[in-house]
């Protein structure tokens, strides 16, 4: 169909549009910033986090570190010193024309405050009964044969070993026996001077409750070979002084 054949008139769609716009009734001519402005956007996104990055990396190497501030408080204490030193030193110009009235009673009151800074450091350190103690008495086994021997020579020894006994049944203990010198449970390996508790391997926390009954002392609370070999006793207690 040609033109002079077209049966409607001319409309806008008719018209041609700029020199190099697509031609159709379907495309919208474009103007000449829709197909910049993209790279205008592109450009300020990249360029705003270059300068983010530079910014960060500029202030993480920035980050002061702690001497400085140590070192102005350093020398401003100097300088209070400095100046506390001036005040005093004018001070005592000042009064250079006066005698002192006496001068022990202050050499008297700065010997007496040495002395109490002395009395007054308190002993940090700790007893050694509590930790030198070889078991826990509260898991003591009250069922373990514990023997009492009395090796006490003299008038003295009367009566020891049972009055030592009572004192182990008393902590709970059930089975308890007595045995005065010069009696022995066992051939003893050693010579002991004081009040001792021997254990068996693995019977530590019913020696500490025997020897807390008995009052022995921690460093006299052993493990013994020999007990250990005994086929029925758990623990041994070898009386050197009376007790009660």
């Amino acid at each position: 169909m040609t033109k002079s054949q077209y049966p409607f008139p001319p409309d806008e769609f008719d018209v041609r549009g700029p020199e190099g716009a697509p031609v159709g009734v379907h495309r919208e001519p474009r103007s000449g910033w829709s197909s910049v402005w993209p790279f205008l956007l592109v450009a300020v996104v990249f360029a705003g986090l270059g300068v983010g990055i530079i910014s960060f990396l500029s202030d993480g190497g920035d980050t002061p570190t702690d001497n400085p501030p140590v070192a102005s408080e350093q020398s401003a204490s100097a300088e209070g010193s400095g100046e506390g030193e001036g005040e005093g030193g004018g001070s005592e110009g000042e009064g250079s024309g006066e005698e002192p009235t006496d001068g022990s009673g202050d050499e008297g009151d700065e010997g007496e405050g040495a002395e109490g800074d002395e009395t007054e450091e308190p002993s940090e350190e700790p007893s050694d009964d509590a930790a030198e103690m070889p078991g826990d008495p509260a898991a003591a086994d009250l069922s373990a044969r514990v023997v009492v021997w009395n090796d006490i020579s003299g008038a003295e020894a009367a009566g020891q070993a049972g009055a030592t006994a009572d004192l182990v049944t008393g902590a709970g203990f059930a089975d308890v026996g007595a045995l005065d010198a010069p009696a022995a449970p066992v051939t003893l390996a050693g010579v002991y001077d004081e009040t001792t508790v021997l254990f068996a391997d693995g019977r530590a926390d019913t020696a500490t409750a025997v020897a807390e009954a008995v009052g022995a002392a921690p460093a006299n609370v052993q493990l013994s070979d020999d007990l250990t070999n005994s086929p029925t006793d758990a623990v041994w207690v070898i009386i050197k002084e009376p007790v009660g």
